[in-house]
């Protein structure tokens, strides 16, 4: 369908005109481009992690995130839907000057860290998939990645069917390598719903878990891919499109807390069950994976890794370019944008730094910019002038604040942990 046909679909359905699961189809994609920040490599090494060094038991913290990580998300989308505007927009709109270029300036660095490991994940998968070295891998990463933001030029539909479908190539890996696995289903409901910990190590993966969950660009972006995707002509019509959009959110975000749900299992079936606790870096689980079951499980994680990687690095690109337009009112070509930000990455690779230790300095510095994307969106939400009949009602806005204490407290004791323990 190209755009015109879907904003009719949408329209009709919106008008009462289409019915059945039909009337949802229009208004599904914007949270699958979002939700790919919530698979991107730093999280394979997160969640591997956890499940080689404490089995099951950290489950429950992916729950918990992925729940979390759905409010934030549909606070955002409705935020677009409700103002026409994105987050980044309402902030130059309602904060001083300078106080949105400081956000402009911080949400740059947050863009570079989050591309580092993005970029760092695509070249490492080539790598162990191809035996590349890293640098030229990294060089095709940004031909690849170049391929993907073109097809922006052809309306948002084959951008988000790409994103999707490797959303989809990491679903299918990860449900074979459960397979591969053959993890204990008792064990996984108890992972699931006891809520426990063993000491100080779990505590702290539990934080990176948590802390993590957020991704600030994404925050701004999916603002951005709903206001002005379908117009709500009446506060009625906006109610209809919010509720569409969080089944577009409840289905995207739902597939990635499966999918990092079953890197925690993988790894706990297949590394601490034969006593591998300490397997975390991304190239020794690629060779454990191979030892423990054989090559077709190894280059499914490959696969994974790259799908994670390159659709993610994309989406990163188009945040920055929002970022940019919304708090200075400035815009670059987009293969501009790309070529910049992936220089760091490159320097980075070229320099022989290990890549598992760079995806975990990325999250550090991503972990500054959650507070500066998560307040002024609960600022904005609670506001019945700017939001209008979409409004946050006071129960939601109880429940966000503490969310967001949450995940600002988490990701200072992550930092805390980080530099000075």
């Amino acid at each position: 369908m190209d755009e015109e046909s879907i904003a009719e679909a949408a329209r009709a359905a919106l008008e009462g005109r289409r019915r059945g699961l039909g009337r949802v189809w229009p208004f599904l994609g914007p949270a699958f481009v979002a939700a790919v920040a919530y698979v991107d490599p730093g999280n394979f090494a997160t969640n591997i992690s956890a499940g080689a060094r404490f089995g099951y038991m950290l489950l429950w913290v992916i729950l918990v995130s992925n729940l979390m990580a759905m409010l934030i998300q549909v606070m955002s989308a409705k935020l677009g839907i409700a103002t026409g505007r994105n987050l980044p927009e309402l902030c130059r709109a309602h904060f001083p000057g300078p106080v949105s270029v400081l956000l402009w300036v911080q949400a740059e660095v947050v863009a570079m860290a989050t591309d580092l490991a993005e970029f760092i994940g695509a070249a490492l998968a080539l790598n162990l998939l191809f035996g590349l070295p890293l640098l030229p891998a990294g060089l095709l990463t940004g031909v690849v990645a170049f391929g993907i933001l073109a097809l922006q030029r052809r309306g948002f539909r084959p951008f988000e069917a790409v994103i999707t479908a490797m959303v989809g190539v990491i679903v299918a890996a990860f449900v074979f390598q459960m397979f591969y696995a053959g993890p204990e289903g008792g064990r996984i409901l108890a992972g699931l719903f006891t809520p426990r910990f063993a000491g100080p190590g779990s505590v702290l993966l539990a934080t990176g878990i948590l802390g993590a969950t957020v991704m600030p660009h994404v925050i701004y972006l999916h603002s951005a891919l709903t206001q002005g995707r379908v117009t709500g002509r009446t506060e009625e019509e906006k109610r209809r499109i919010f509720r569409f959009e969080v089944v577009d959110v409840i289905i995207a975000m739902g597939l990635a807390g499966v999918i990092n749900g079953s890197m925690l299992i993988m790894a706990a079936a297949l590394f601490h069950a034969n006593g591998l606790v300490r397997v975390a870096d991304i190239d020794r689980v690629f060779e454990q994976l191979r030892v423990l079951v054989g090559d077709d499980a190894a280059l499914l994680f490959g696969v994974a890794l790259l799908a994670s990687g390159l659709s993610s690095s994309s989406v990163g690109t188009m945040s920055g370019q929002v970022v940019m337009q919304g708090f200075i009112n400035r815009r670059i070509p987009l293969f501009l944008r790309r070529a910049i930000t992936m220089a760091p990455a490159l320097i980075v690779i070229s320099t022989g730094v290990n890549p598992s230790y760079a995806l975990v300095v990325s999250q550090v510095i991503l972990s500054f910019g959650i507070p500066f994307a998560l307040i002024p969106l609960l600022i904005f939400c609670r506001n019945h002038h700017i939001m209008g009949s979409l409004v946050n009602h006071r129960p939601t806005t109880a429940i966000a604040a503490g969310v967001i204490a949450l995940v600002v407290m988490l990701n200072a004791l992550l930092l805390y942990q980080t530099f000075f323990a």
